[in-house]
């Protein structure tokens, strides 16, 4: 990977660490502090490996450390958790947090963990649906990965190295600064972090037309188990294979991805349009799970659907919103869809013309007028407490299945759906080759979500369950056997690993979920690159317990009869 130089420094904690120094003589006076407590006492063994590990005086850790005495370590927390569940006086906190800015900074953190035994939790951007990256139920540090966010993009070749902290507004930007031609299949939210988004799967609406992120990362630099700083060739290409939709938290710390970037016209349309069931959303919504995942593969058509107020007064009625993204001219666009699905009624007033970085804005809800420098916000335009959940749809809803499911969300009022369609070229790249397996025989992925501003067990209970139960009606209609989810959609309701004796059977039960017949796959290369499990968290892959090992050759059978 070339030198990377740090881009977007306009953040507030960046501004203060850029102050730190005076902080390193209070660290320093903390750790030879004698009225420390046992349990501090082997954290401050912990915190003198890190200072001591490595003597890159160009490059000191000091000021990329944060303990809880530090005036700093709340914002720094707080600065990147996206989920409020996780924001509470009872929530846990690490002991400790490290800011990495450089190489060795990961590569200190990684060793000193292993040889003190501490769990380490990565965070890359904190758009975590569980908190996963930065909670945990027994003592734990944070690596925290926003300042390692340089991104540099060669037009020539068509390709970008961006490192695992920078954001997808930050990279979408650097893309659009270089060229009006040239965009990278990822999300919509331009907050999430390249890191988790990228290794767990990353889509967006791209996806029809060029399939994932991880279909288009063509090498990646990160920190192994052992501290050492390896590229494709030199990780091999199993693990490489699994940090493209296993995940990187398993396996290791991703540092960057260079990404292989796409073209798209210097035009393209976008349109939202709002149907209730009294405008016939249920019969548009029916007939668009038979032409959205069939359709042009430049077309791009999600569907929200949500509860609002009724033509008549104190009734409530369920909208689906279309929103959608061509890689063309609104003429043919209108065209396309009046020929194809009358039945949305498009019409040319609906449609925007405009350029691929202005959509991105559209699709966030940001005014189009608005300059694209919004994208380098690192902070979400509003913050809530959450829980999302998720299901793949291999056959169409009936007309019944989903009248019983506006029902329900009438019933329930605070929950939304959301449809992703699939096919185009997610049906023409191979289950297994990456270890994101959800490809052809998918029609479309559904999100469930609840969202709520108020504090409290009882409250948050209340939300959760609501999509607990919009979950279980859906059971007849979704996957089976196994019921898949999307890893970067993280449900904790799907299993947890305790990282015990039982790490394996526990961690099959979400795995098969996540990923399928690639699970087996990702086990074993946990295995190889990671047997002491020291990449753990609550759904991380398991390792296969010695006795497995031994009868290695036997790896299918035992995974199909276990």
């Amino acid at each position: 990977m070339p030198k990377m130089r740090i881009i977007y420094t306009h953040n507030k904690i960046h501004y203060y660490l850029s102050l730190l120094n005076p902080f390193v003589l209070v660290l320093l006076s903390l750790l030879c502090s004698p009225s420390l407590s046992a349990a501090n006492s082997a954290h401050n063994t912990f915190l003198h490996c890190l200072v001591n590990h490595y003597s890159d005086l160009s490059h000191p850790i000091t000021s990329s450390i944060f303990t809880p005495n530090n005036a700093l370590f709340s914002s720094v927390l707080q600065s990147y958790i996206r989920n409020l569940r996780f924001n509470t006086t009872t929530t846990r906190k690490p002991f400790l947090i490290i800011t990495a800015s450089h190489v060795s900074h990961v590569q200190s953190t990684i060793v000193c963990a292993q040889k003190h035994n501490k769990l380490m939790k990565i965070r890359s951007g904190g758009h975590d649906y569980e908190g996963v990256s930065y909670v945990a139920e027994e003592p734990f540090f944070l690596l925290d990965m926003f300042n390692l966010r340089a991104i540099e993009i060669d037009i020539e070749t068509e390709t970008a190295w961006v490192q695992a902290g920078a954001t997808l507004g930050e990279i979408y930007h650097s893309i659009a600064q270089k060229s009006k031609i040239h965009a990278f299949p990822a999300g919509t939210c331009p907050t999430v972090g390249a890191g988790g988004h990228i290794s767990g799967g990353g889509y967006g609406s791209l996806m029809r037309k060029y399939g994932l992120s991880i279909d288009h990362v063509i090498d990646a630099q990160i920190v192994d188990a052992q501290g050492r700083v390896l590229d494709r060739e030199s990780m091999g290409e199993d693990l490489f294979w699994a940090i493209r939709g296993g995940g990187g938290a398993s396996f290791c710390v991703i540092l960057a991805f260079k990404l292989k970037l796409v073209r798209v016209p210097e035009k393209v349309t976008v349109f939202q349009v709002e149907r209730t069931l009294e405008q016939n959303a249920t019969d548009i919504v029916y007939d668009w799970q038979h032409f959205a995942p069939y359709t042009d593969s430049n077309l791009f058509i999600r569907v929200v659907l949500d509860v609002v107020n009724g033509t008549q007064k104190g009734r409530k009625t369920v909208r689906a919103s279309f929103t959608s993204l061509f890689l063309g001219d609104s003429k043919s666009l209108v065209s396309l869809m009046s020929e194809a699905f009358p039945q949305m009624g498009l019409r040319q007033q609906d449609c925007i013309e405009t350029t691929w970085i202005e959509s991105v804005l559209f699709w966030t809800d940001i005014k189009i007028s608005t300059p694209v420098e919004i994208l380098l916000d690192r902070m979400p335009q509003s913050l809530h407490s959450l829980k999302r959940k998720s299901d793949y749809i291999k056959v169409p809803i009936p007309k019944e299945g989903l009248e019983g499911l506006w029902k329900l969300m009438i019933e329930f009022e605070d929950t939304i759906l959301y449809g992703h369609p699939y096919g185009g070229r997610m049906d023409e790249i191979p289950s297994f080759e990456t270890a994101f397996p959800h490809r052809k025989g998918n029609l479309w992925k559904l999100q469930y979500q609840a969202n709520w501003n108020k504090e409290g067990k009882d409250v948050a209970d209340y939300y959760i369950d609501l999509t607990r139960k919009l979950h279980k009606y859906m059971t007849p209609f979704v996957s089976k056997n196994p019921r898949e989810a999307f890893f970067n959609y993280k449900d904790l309701d799907l299993g947890i690993n305790h990282n015990g004796e039982n790490s394996y059977v526990e961690g099959r039960v979400y795995g098969y979920e996540y990923f399928v017949d690639n699970f087996n796959r990702l086990v074993q290369i946990k295995n190889k690159v990671d047997p002491s499990n020291f990449f753990r968290n609550e759904q991380s892959i398991p390792t296969l317990p010695y006795e497995v090992i031994l009868f290695n050759d036997a790896y299918s059978k035992l995974f199909i009869d276990l």
